[in-house]
């Protein structure tokens, strides 16, 4: 009982120091893009997007090392379903958020994609292969690459506001933003993992609910400071963002460390995960705009989807 109650300690402390990295990671990263003078947009589709979902590829990188897989694959799709039903869900109660054209036309419809892409390689054999993961990498810096070219191509563009500090400060924070993630990635894992087994709950579980939340906490910490700001491209871009992130680069870099397998009892959620997606392209493309009316479906929906889960197992 002491040990359990420690390694719920452990877990909390865990998800602390992830989100304080990830806060101060995201903090010199976008002083460094606001110092390059690189759209808003470009900022939450890339670093801001990038930054926040550390936390998931910290997670789900060390589960992959440790041979925790279930919790690898299950963490990045709580995740994305998360961002979407829970972080737009949110923003879009409070204020209405207006979509640009470029991520109506081209990132949410290449969310969606990669999105099909992933699900289709694991029910090809129910794994994900090193070959697939180094698929799923490749197109990640293809993305990133684009919208760098992107970035420089446009003109008139909404930058961010002006550099709070330094460049050789902003460096500072990024280095140890990223160290407080990996170690609070590690503790999440073990602590999580322990519960898990004490509980007698599986580890597909924890990574729905527990894991996938919490290592969302970033992104909607970021996002509803951006709404506060007025700064809808920023929201937007860094849920989508995070997605494709968490797809390409998470799970492309954790099957390319080590094969996952995936157990087929995951194929709800990784039908629902692309339902969802589905439906956020819809809400899109209907008004161009997320509304409060939207915004209470897409809650409604999560707060079944956390219901089926936890019954479920």
């Amino acid at each position: 009982m002491i040990e359990l109650v420690i390694q719920i300690v452990l877990l909390i402390v865990g998800f602390a120091i992830l989100i304080k990295g990830s806060d101060i990671f995201v903090s010199g990263s976008s002083n460094i893009a606001t110092i390059l003078k690189i759209p808003t947009l470009i900022v939450g589709l890339t670093i801001v997007a990038f930054g926040t979902s550390a936390p998931e590829a910290a997670v789900s990188i060390s589960s992959s090392i440790q041979g925790s897989n279930a919790l690898a694959v299950s963490n990045v799709i709580g995740s994305n379903i998360f961002n979407i039903l829970g972080i737009i869900g949110v923003c879009a109660l409070l204020k209405e958020l207006k979509l640009g054209e470029n991520v109506l036309n081209k990132d949410m419809p290449f969310l969606l994609i990669v999105s099909l892409l992933v699900v289709g390689f694991i029910l090809l054999s129910w794994d994900l292969t090193r070959i697939e993961g180094i698929v799923l990498l490749i197109l990640i810096i293809g993305y990133t690459a684009h919208l760098v070219y992107t970035s420089k191509k446009s003109k008139g563009a909404d930058f961010v506001e002006k550099p709070k500090f330094g460049i050789g400060r902003s460096i500072v924070y990024v280095v140890v933003g990223l160290a407080a993630i990996i170690l609070g990635a590690q503790l999440v894992v073990n602590s999580s993992s322990y519960i898990a087994m004490a509980c007698g709950m599986s580890e597909t579980l924890v990574g729905l609910t527990i894991v996938a939340i919490g290592t969302s906490l970033p992104e909607l910490v970021t996002s509803l400071t951006a709404l506060k700001r007025d700064e809808n491209q920023l929201v937007i871009g860094n849920v989508i963002g995070s997605n494709i992130f968490n797809i390409l680069f998470v799970l492309g870099l954790s099957s390319t460390i080590t094969p996952i397998p995936v157990n087929s009892n995951m194929i709800v959620d990784l039908g629902l995960m692309i339902i969802v997606t589905i439906l956020c392209l819809i809400f899109g493309k209907t008004q161009s705009k997320f509304d409060r009316k939207e915004g209470i479906i897409l809650l409604g929906l999560f707060i079944l989807y956390m219901a089926f889960v936890i019954f479920r197992n």
